[in-house]
């Protein structure tokens, strides 16, 4: 059974990550679906985000990474997935999802949405979260994959707080000029 989970990991999160690995577990294959939120400027490029989740689960052997800008159910028929795997943290992405999972049942009423309800520990996060965090200077590093919060600090020309768990990513000949805007880093 082929599962599609859609996102625009913007950027991918752990609590991204452990949704694809649980859900690695649950499927045959899992298609981790990058998409384009046309309500948001994204910080990375497409390829950039497929580059990050690339090396984010890259150990999971039956987990495909690609990207679609149409409708999600329209990629599904064409990948021949049967199920939408979508995480939820709190109950106001219930409602949210809910709302969509409804609506992609109209579209297609032989594709099931498959609800995970996150880890408690990443019950907090999301992308948004990540960035504003990272944008005023804050440590991210135990939040999103190393690499991931490399690229975030590079987007934001700063060095890394010196509260990180890895010290090999600070680099003292960058300046930390004023907060540049997302768009900045594409």
């Amino acid at each position: 059974m082929i599962a599609i989970y859609p996102g625009s990991f913007d950027p991918i999160t752990l609590g991204h990550v452990d949704i694809i690995t649980r859900g690695s577990r649950l499927f045959e294959r899992v298609i981790v679906l990058v998409s384009s939120n046309p309500n948001k400027v994204p910080m990375f490029s497409t390829a950039e985000r497929i580059r990050q989740i690339e090396r984010s689960v890259g150990h999971l052997s039956n987990v495909d990474i690609d990207h679609y800008d149409g409708l999600t159910i329209t990629y599904a028929r064409q990948r021949q997935a049967q199920v939408l795997l979508r995480g939820l943290r709190v109950l106001s992405d219930f409602e949210k999802e809910l709302q969509m999972a409804h609506t992609n049942k109209t579209l297609a009423d032989d594709i099931e949405t498959l609800f995970l309800s996150t880890s408690t520990e990443y019950g907090f996060l999301s992308s948004s979260l990540v960035k504003e965090i990272a944008r005023f200077g804050g440590p991210i590093d135990h939040l999103v994959p190393h690499h991931v919060a490399r690229d975030i600090y590079q987007c934001y020309a700063q060095t890394p707080p010196a509260s990180t768990h890895s010290p090999a990513m600070v680099n003292p000949a960058v300046p930390s000029p004023s907060v540049p805007k997302p768009m900045d880093c594409l």
